[in-house]
């Protein structure tokens, strides 16, 4: 495997580990509301209200350093990607930045609201903050399959019409409810017996709807106006995969097998990157026109590499490691062995 493909796997590796843990960050912010506990006694409501917040309190911000090393990625080994790529995606971009400020504040400071309508206030950033990055996330990836409007200097824009097509629509609405469908499942996996029933019941009706949106995308795609894919093979490959990571995800929610219907939702969320990347290769950025940017076009210069493959070697391991502690020394439900932290 040459450095160029291992980087490109890398980048992959660090969007798709965002997507995976950043994901049901955003789908219990999602679900934040409708996992209140029982309407009648505020007692209930104040300890439901915050469970999707107490499920992933722990994780809350560390997920998101692999956006930073993918960004970190994208920047030093693909420049010229990143050059087409960014300023052409820039309103979606801003979108998530902006999802991103807004949950985080509503998240932290939604425990300092003294009265009920100042909490409800937070609560709407809360939800916004989780559902703009991932309708937005979604859009995104539905423009990488379908192909971009690039110019003769490399360089491309989006505008209403790019966005606002059937597929695209349609691959925003698929990842935004797979994220709630991720959250529900790791909020089923943390939190307690009664609160986990709810949110199983919220992720097989959300898993459903996920399936029902990826149909409409894939149906688009068969009748040409979807996704523009190189590698049909390997595409119809992760389309099936996706498809029975899905159906499992629904069959071990709707039967209460928390850790497999939460893996399964890992691998449902992961695939539509790999999509992208396997589906593309050797592309890594598709024209609507036909042709694109190859990976040997994307990619810096091989001194570049070697230099920045040094560091990969030291900081990849240092977020796993990272990563599994965090997950070790939190691990269990929420209310026994973990206090509420917001």
């Amino acid at each position: 495997m040459s450095l160029e493909t291992l980087w490109l796997a890398l980048l992959g590796l660090l969007l798709g580990g965002y997507f995976v843990l950043g994901g049901y960050d955003y789908g219990a912010q999602m679900l934040h509301p409708l996992l209140g506990g029982g309407r009648d006694d505020p007692r209930i409501r104040r300890r439901g209200g915050n469970a999707a917040l107490d499920a992933i309190a722990p994780f809350f911000l560390g997920n998101e350093v692999w956006l930073v090393a993918f960004a970190g990625v994208l920047f030093g080994a693909f420049p010229h990607l990143e050059g087409s790529l960014l300023p052409g995606l820039y309103p979606l971009i801003v979108a998530i930045l902006v999802g991103l400020v807004l949950g985080n504040a509503g998240v932290q400071l939604r425990g300092r609201a003294r009265g009920v309508r100042g909490r409800r206030c937070w609560d709407v950033l809360i939800v916004c903050g989780g559902a703009l990055p991932a309708v937005c996330w979604g859009l995104v990836v539905g423009l990488l399959l379908h192909g971009v409007p690039r110019r003769a200097d490399g360089t491309f824009h989006i505008g209403f019409g790019e966005v606002f097509t059937p597929f695209v629509l349609a691959c925003g609405a698929t990842t935004a409810l797979l994220f709630a469908a991720h959250g529900a499942a790791f909020v089923a996996l943390r939190s307690d017996p009664e609160l986990a029933s709810t949110a199983r019941k919220l992720g097989t009706g959300l898993l459903r709807a996920a399936g029902a949106a990826g149909s409409l995308a894939l149906l688009l795609t068969l009748f040409g106006a979807g996704a523009a894919v190189t590698n049909r093979v390997t595409s119809a490959v992760l389309a099936a995969l996706f498809t029975a990571a899905l159906t499992g995800a629904w069959w071990c929610l709707s039967r209460g097998h928390r850790v497999r219907a939460f893996a399964a939702t890992c691998c449902a969320v992961l695939l539509p990157v790999l999509l992208v990347g396997a589906g593309h290769y050797p592309y890594v950025l598709i024209d609507s026109a036909g042709g694109g940017m190859t990976i040997h076009q994307a990619v810096t210069d091989g001194v570049t590499l070697q230099i920045l493959t040094v560091f990969g070697v030291v900081l990849v391991p240092v977020i796993l490691a990272y990563q599994s502690w965090s997950w070790w020394a939190f691990r269990g439900r929420t209310g026994r062995r973990h206090p509420s932290y917001f």
